[in-house]
């Protein structure tokens, strides 16, 4: 399979925009915290460099930042629910969707 020609560029760019993103995201952590926290919990004053320490720390303890879609579950409950639906017969399954429909 052969690659566009404007492969590396569109590469490049996407890169490019993952760290503008991230210092940008790094200025808004910093404003929200300055403006609220101090006055509302009596916290310190943040410096940029802090505001990105915190951002990555973030990024560490909770993972990502949303991207990826708001439907992800953890494995070990999809293949929980796949193994029920699965070991269901077709009588269960069918009064298993009336039911939910009920409730819509």
């Amino acid at each position: 399979m052969e690659r566009p020609a404007n492969y590396k560029k569109k590469k490049g760019f996407i890169f490019l925009s993952i760290i503008l993103l991230f210092f940008a995201i790094g200025g808004l952590v910093k404003f929200l915290w300055n403006e609220i926290l101090p006055d509302v919990i009596g916290v310190k004053i943040i410096t940029y460099p802090q505001a990105l320490g915190i951002l990555a720390l973030c990024k560490i303890l909770f993972g990502s930042f949303g991207f990826g879609g708001r439907n992800r579950k953890p494995p070990f409950m999809k293949s929980k629910e796949s193994e029920e639906m699965i070991s269901r017969t077709e009588e269960e399954r069918q009064q298993f969707k009336a039911e939910w429909k009920k409730r819509a």
